[in-house]
């Protein structure tokens, strides 16, 4: 009952990230806002959640797992109401700015309770169970949002987290019990201003730079600095301070550091094209809206089936077996795709999709139990923390890192395909017979075409490198160590009890 709880939590959470995506439009017209001034929806939500992330394990420790996570799901659900009631852009973007700040504690703290009330032969199916939520929710969510937008109204993809978070409040006030805690604990303001400006800095030159045209943008120039200048003074003082907001002891475990790599690439690369596809399936091939969200679905079911095998093989199978299975699976998916034209059919769209959850289903259930398999449960809270922030990172630049070479790509394909149009070409004559191209309208007709094409290539060479990202980090398997099956394993410091 206590994982039902934790996996609702992060269900929830992870699917606000993305529910109200299709829903902007209709809040930009309720809010009299302009295009730029309703990002920052968004903009709000994952800058404040990514800067709250790293807090976590202070928090627990000085204040308690059990009332830290009553705090977030209590605190994820008001906000969610008061979006759902906000009668100006101020008000939601506030709004939204709370709900991120309350959000950010739930998936580290769902992941450090299942892995300390469960022994580790029965972890990956816990994990199975709960990753369900957090992989599949942000795939589903511009469905669930546009049909709640569609149905009802925008303010219904706010309001449907109120029963979510009703049942996970009483389920975490009757199963859990508090953690040990320590009111001498010393918080270093220092490393958290500095990592907190860093990532905010980040984040918000990751979402700005599409729109602003990135370095051209004295904005995105400050920003990259303030960034990278904060992250180089955090690093140094991480590595001389004699207390940290970061215990630097955690990244020495082999394992931990390149689960984090392989996650980052994978949450890049996988995310960072669900982002594109949905524009690719709209823009180009004419999808509508509703249409789109179907074909994105069996995604999600492929997920769902190879997290319950995933999770089932985890205490018998080498993780970095079934993971280097899945990583494979997914970049052949990725190079399938880098094939596809103007005319590719749903059937084919479908099943691309589904095998490429099958892949990612392989790969998050076994890595996150490889990345902590030999990580001391003392930093069980603060690695979860830094799990889930190099989930979103990762997200966060494959989103922004995939929209500008789509644009970018598609005006450099643009000119060159240009370049081979001439009037003796009877493929092009055959175009636009009726209106001949010599005509304004023929023109426009012939160069819409062309900006499809030019589109459609664009999109190939996204497919393709993420292929090759992919295939980068199964190269990193090899140099992670299997935790031996039937090891026992060390109990944390703090002890989370489930009460009959």
């Amino acid at each position: 009952m206590l994982t039902i709880c934790l996996m609702l939590a992060t269900t929830m959470q992870s699917l606000d990230g993305t529910i109200i995506t299709v829903a902007l439009p209709h809040m930009q017209g309720s809010m009299s806002a302009a295009q730029d001034q309703i990002s920052w929806v968004l903009t709000s939500y994952v800058v404040i959640a990514a800067i709250c992330t790293p807090l976590t394990a202070f928090l627990v420790a000085r204040y308690g797992r059990k009332r830290l996570f009553l705090f977030a799901v209590i605190g994820f659900t008001v906000t969610s109401m008061l979006c759902g009631a906000a009668q100006s852009l101020e008000q939601i973007v506030i709004f939204r700015a709370l709900q991120g700040a309350a959000g950010a504690f739930l998936m580290p703290l769902s992941q450090t309770v299942l892995m300390d009330i469960y022994p580790r032969e029965k972890q990956g199916s816990a994990m199975a169970v709960w990753q369900m939520g957090v992989m599949v929710a942000p795939i589903l969510g511009p469905t669930l949002g546009g049909y709640l937008t569609e149905v009802h109204s925008w303010r219904w993809a706010f309001y449907i987290n109120m029963p979510i978070g009703i049942i996970c409040t009483l389920g975490v006030i009757m199963l859990l019990s508090e953690s040990k805690r320590d009111t001498n604990i010393k918080f270093d303001l220092l490393g958290f201003a500095l990592i907190g400006t860093a990532i905010g800095s980040l984040q918000m030159m990751l979402d700005r730079g599409t729109t602003l045209d990135w370095f051209s943008s004295g904005e995105i120039v400050i920003e990259s600095i303030l960034a990278g200048f904060a992250f180089y003074l955090f690093v140094a003082h991480m590595f001389t301070a004699s207390q940290t907001f970061l215990t630097r002891a955690a990244f020495k475990d082999g394992n931990y550091v390149l689960g984090l790599t392989v996650l980052f690439v994978v949450c890049l690369v996988m995310f960072g094209t669900n982002a594109i596809i949905p524009t690719m399936l709209q823009s180009l091939m004419g999808y509508p809206v509703i249409t789109t969200g179907m074909l994105m679905v069996p995604k999600g079911v492929g997920m769902l089936a190879a997290m319950a095998v995933a999770g089932r093989l985890a205490s018998t199978v080498d993780g970095r077996v079934i993971i280097g299975i899945g990583l494979l699976v997914i970049a052949a998916m990725f190079l399938q795709m880098s094939g596809f034209t103007l005319g590719v059919s749903d059937q084919e769209i479908m099943l691309n999709g589904m095998f490429q959850g099958v892949g990612m289903g392989f790969v998050v259930v076994p890595l996150l139990a490889l990345t902590f398999a030999t990580l001391n449960p003392t930093y069980r809270t603060e690695g979860a923390s830094m799990y889930t922030l190099m989930r979103n990172m990762g997200i966060s630049i494959g989103i922004s890192i995939n929209a500008t070479m789509v644009v970018r790509s598609t005006q450099v394909n643009h000119a060159e395909l240009v370049t081979h149009i001439t009037p003796f070409s009877s493929a092009l004559r055959s175009l636009v017979p009726a209106l001949g191209m010599q005509s304004l309208e023929g023109a426009a007709v012939l160069n819409g075409e062309v900006d499809r094409q030019a589109g459609m290539i664009a999109y190939l060479n996204v497919f393709q490198m993420s292929a090759y990202l992919v295939i980068g980090a199964t190269l990193l398997l090899p140099l992670m160590r299997a935790h031996k099956r039937g090891a026992s394993t060390p109990a944390p410091e703090e002890t989370v009890v489930v009460e009959a």
